[in-house]
């Protein structure tokens, strides 16, 4: 039996071994593909969040000849309560051959106030460029990520990333229990995909 071929819009090796991760761990056996999708830097608000992750799962579905396309984005949102008012969270798009798609999202968590001032300031155009000022660390995105720096790496960035997949996979992989209409990608970016 052929493995199912799964385009992942981004080149990020941490998205990519995500990726790898959830469908080896579900379906066996996948042919992951890697497609490098340009998106704009930071997305702030769940909209454009969803959005980045809708677009990279669209562009992965196509260029990569897919059954599926994976799209994975980390945005900063809004959230009441918060220390900062905003949290980081990840979100999966799951796009197939039918325009369907399926969300799943990570544990949120809150980034130093400088993050988020420099951010919403425009004085910093990505988390990551802060976060690498704060910990010294290069391309702290490609490794444990800010969580990681955070938590004194008892979490890395890929486990929100395997969150963020698996759940967008619930769906997937449990179909009988999900039969109701399913979001289309027009839907979720107001165009014709």
């Amino acid at each position: 039996m052929r493995a199912m071929r799964v385009g992942i819009g981004s080149m990020n090796e941490v998205k990519i071994e995500a990726v790898r991760i959830c469908f080896e761990m579900f379906f066996g056996d996948a042919d992951i593909i890697p497609v490098s999708v340009e998106v704009p830097p930071q997305p702030i608000g769940f909209e454009e969040t969803l959005r980045g992750a809708v677009i990279r799962a669209r562009e992965a579905l196509r260029r990569a000849d897919a059954e599926l396309g994976v799209g994975i984005e980390a945005g900063l949102m809004k959230m009441p309560h918060s220390i900062t008012g905003y949290v980081d969270q990840h979100i999966c798009a799951i796009v197939d051959l039918e325009d369907r798609v399926t969300l799943g999202f990570s544990m949120t968590l809150e980034f130093p106030a400088i993050v988020v001032e420099k951010l919403l300031s425009g004085r910093a155009r990505e988390a990551e460029e802060v976060m690498e000022e704060i910990s010294g660390m290069r391309e702290i995105g490609r490794k444990g990520g800010a969580i990681g720096y955070l938590t004194r790496d008892r979490f890395r960035r890929i486990d929100l990333c395997v969150q963020a997949v698996a759940s967008a996979l619930i769906p997937r992989i449990n179909p009988d229990l999900y039969k109701t209409s399913w979001p289309k990608i027009r839907d979720l970016l107001s165009e014709n995909p």
